[in-house]
């Protein structure tokens, strides 16, 4: 892990030293405001599985769904003798999908299947026609169809194989759009970018590009994470060909400094910008080691006395030698000129993220610190 990461500091410190900014287009950084994706959800049953569906005992909501739905299609069932429809093969679902924006009646769209119930395996199941609803209560799609897992899962009482999960699986185009979602593009005359990451520097530097293109006072930045853009006289008749020429537009992206560190798999990421303060750290690792052995004592033959066993405890205490290195920032450094230095000092990327909180935790880190 330390050798890997040497090598990852040596070439994050040759692309930082001859790589240039990279300028980014409008369309990866930023979004209109009212062309977005919408959530839908619907609750179902799953047919057709092989003795692996809900325990109808257990599951009582799925029973009572069975017994709705044979009642919609015209089967007749006393309410008293629900207890006795005995079923394997079904199972309760949720239902999952994500509504495009200018999606069109007709068109498809993909579903997430999920069970809600006991079901052991949903492979080879068929979803039974399902609304799905947007978070107004209204039907947007219908889902219907068999279901595709990546997962199985085999055994019997003594032994059992799965891979993935088999309670999870995915209908491709499995919902018909039914209805859409209005969306005004440019109705006032002016379109609102929404930007990805909200930053100053980046929304003043997006608006002076499609300044720079469509004329002055065609965009100005209404905040860090919007800019505000007038629609041109020229461009009214030809909206989409407007958004396209705007979108290929190439600005470049500013961000804050941050270190990012993930103490459970020690990850640690260092954006291009983090600066440290002149500071001294160091290093020592402190190991004790308690090992507890057994020894048996016997009396002498013939001799009066009983047989005892005598605890014993060994302890060794080993420390590696503490290394102070000064890191020395007043000229300004790169991110591998940092790694380089604290691994100088024979840290592993864990012993890096406490490094690092520490440098933190006294002020000598310019930029953000967080911790996932």
């Amino acid at each position: 892990m330390k050798y890997l990461f040497l090598i990852l500091s040596a070439v994050l410190t040759f692309q930082l030293s001859v790589a240039p900014a990279v300028a980014a287009r409008i369309k990866d950084l930023a979004k209109i405001n009212s062309v977005r994706n919408n959530q839908l959800i619907g609750y179902g049953l799953l047919t057709g599985l092989n003795g692996t569906g809900d325990d109808m005992k257990k599951s009582r909501f799925t029973l009572q769904s069975v017994y709705n739905m044979m009642v919609r299609n015209g089967i007749t069932i006393d309410a008293r003798d629900i207890d006795d429809i005995k079923l394997k093969n079904v199972a309760a679902v949720m239902v999952t999908a994500t509504l495009p924006p200018f999606a069109r009646p007709g068109s498809t769209i993909d579903v997430n299947v999920s069970s809600i119930g006991d079901a052991k395996n949903l492979a080879g199941g068929t979803l039974i026609m399902t609304p799905l609803q947007g978070a107004d209560g209204q039907v947007y799609a219908v889902a219907q169809g068999p279901i595709t897992l990546g997962a199985f899962s085999f055994g019997g009482k003594a032994a059992k194989a799965q891979k993935n999960h088999p309670t999870v699986g995915r209908i491709a185009g499995g919902a018909i759009i039914e209805n859409t979602v209005p969306v005004d593009l440019g109705a006032d005359g002016t379109l609102t970018y929404q930007l990805d990451e909200a930053d100053f520097t980046t929304a003043a530097n997006m608006a002076e590009a499609i300044n720079a293109r469509f004329g002055e006072k065609t965009a100005r930045p209404f905040d860090s994470g919007s800019v505000t853009v007038a629609i041109p006289e020229t461009e009214k008749n030809d909206l989409v060909g407007f958004v396209a020429e705007v979108e290929k537009l190439d600005v470049e992206a500013d961000t804050s400094a941050k270190v990012v560190v993930n103490e459970r798999t020690g990850t640690i990421v260092m954006g291009k910008d983090v600066r440290l303060s002149t500071v001294a750290v160091s290093h020592g690792n402190l190991s004790l080691i308690v090992r507890e052995s057994a020894d048996v004592v016997q009396p002498n033959p013939l001799a009066e006395g009983e047989t005892v066993v005598v605890p014993q405890t060994e302890m060794a205490i080993s420390e590696d030698e503490g290394q102070l290195v000064l890191l020395d920032m007043e000229k300004g450094v790169s991110i591998g000129e940092i790694a380089n230095a604290l691994n100088a000092i024979g840290a592993t990327p864990r012993d890096l993220i406490a490094i690092f909180q520490a440098i933190k935790a006294s002020g000598s880190m310019h930029g953000e610190l967080v911790v996932l």
